[in-house]
């Protein structure tokens, strides 16, 4: 067994610990909110983020970044994408070489345009990095609902490490060497869930959802395979898999974001009554300018970023997409 350090103590860090605590790792769990360390170790209970979920009580809470990291085998990366750099900036000093890193963040950096692993690796580059991902809300993994996964590095053996970390008999860990494949799907995935909530809020049917996420997995594909990712990546858990859930289930805090949006509401007030961090909404300006570099068709990332950040309406967004010139639904099938 492992002696792991879990960084960030939200739903996500808080549901992966007890998975880890419960298979005989030794864990111990980061956070700079102090208010949050307290409360677990007062209620062993994500009271905010997955109430109702009861921490063993063998897994240790700490604001002590030092005294969490120093003696850890692996460590997981859980906090919100928007703040992985920062976190692993500092963390970085007390990681020593060869130590496996796990990213289980999904996004791109505003700005860089860089994944979460190309980010630890810069500011961690003694360590060893992989990701795990996939169809995996922290509210079902936490109570113990099966649920399967895909752990992804392009070194063969971190992989399989991670696997046999995470597997147990409810939580069952595919591994892959398409890093950027992983994680193109796990960040995209929630500009395209954004979407999908609001065509919830503006009342649409499931006609529209089918067609939207459809749609969504084709824009994915279109990057992935641009930015050197394989089809078969695209086509996996961390492609349609977590797009489906992410689209659909009452957990996803981007759909319920885009319900709200859809609503009328802008994204900070969606965002607000959220209360989580809605990755989404800092990936759809890095995914829009991916697609321009990359020279990729993405309409629905278009559409999202217009609602978000120019002030457009929904509802006129999304028949701006449905009154788009007529085109091949596969440009590359040709007729006999």
């Amino acid at each position: 067994m492992k002696k792991i350090c879990i960084l960030g103590a939200g739903s996500w860090g808080t549901a992966l610990s007890i998975l880890l605590a419960n298979k005989g790792h030794d864990v111990t769990v980061w956070s700079i909110d102090k208010e949050e360390v307290r409360m677990l170790n007062d209620f062993r209970e994500q009271r905010d983020k997955l109430p109702g979920v009861i921490v063993p009580g063998t897994i240790v809470f700490t604001t002590d970044m030092s005294m969490a990291l120093s003696t850890a085998e692996m460590v997981v990366c859980a906090v919100p994408s928007p703040f992985v750099r920062n976190t692993m900036e500092h963390a970085s000093a007390y990681i020593a070489a060869g130590t496996i890193v796990v990213d289980v963040a999904k996004g791109i950096e505003d700005g860089t345009y860089k994944t979460m692993t190309q980010i630890i690796e810069e500011e961690c580059p003694q360590a060893r990095v992989g990701i795990l991902s996939g169809p995996s809300h922290a509210e079902e993994v936490g109570r113990g609902i099966p649920t399967t996964v895909v752990a992804g590095s392009v070194d063969r053996e971190v992989a399989e490490t991670i696997q046999d970390t995470f597997m147990t008999e409810t939580f069952r860990v595919y591994t892959s060497p398409d890093v950027i494949g992983i994680e193109l799907g796990g960040s995209l995935k929630n500009v395209i869930a954004l979407a999908a909530g609001m065509v919830d809020g503006l009342g649409f049917g499931d006609n529209t959802k089918a067609a939207l996420m459809t749609r969504g997995i084709a824009e994915i594909t279109r990057l992935v395979l641009a930015m050197g990712g394989h089809m078969e990546t695209v086509s996996g858990l961390s492609g349609i898999g977590d797009l489906i859930v992410t689209c659909t289930s009452k957990h996803s805090r981007n759909r319920n974001a885009g319900v709200l949006m859809g609503q009328g509401k802008t994204y900070q007030e969606a965002m607000d009554q959220v209360k989580m961090v809605v990755e989404g909404v800092y990936s759809a300006k890095a995914a829009l300018a991916l697609g321009q570099m990359y020279q990729v068709s993405m309409p629905i990332v278009e559409e999202v970023n217009a609602v978000l950040f120019d002030g457009a309406d929904a509802r006129e967004a999304a028949m701006r997409l449905f009154m788009r010139d007529r085109t091949m639904e596969s440009p590359n099938l040709m007729w006999q």
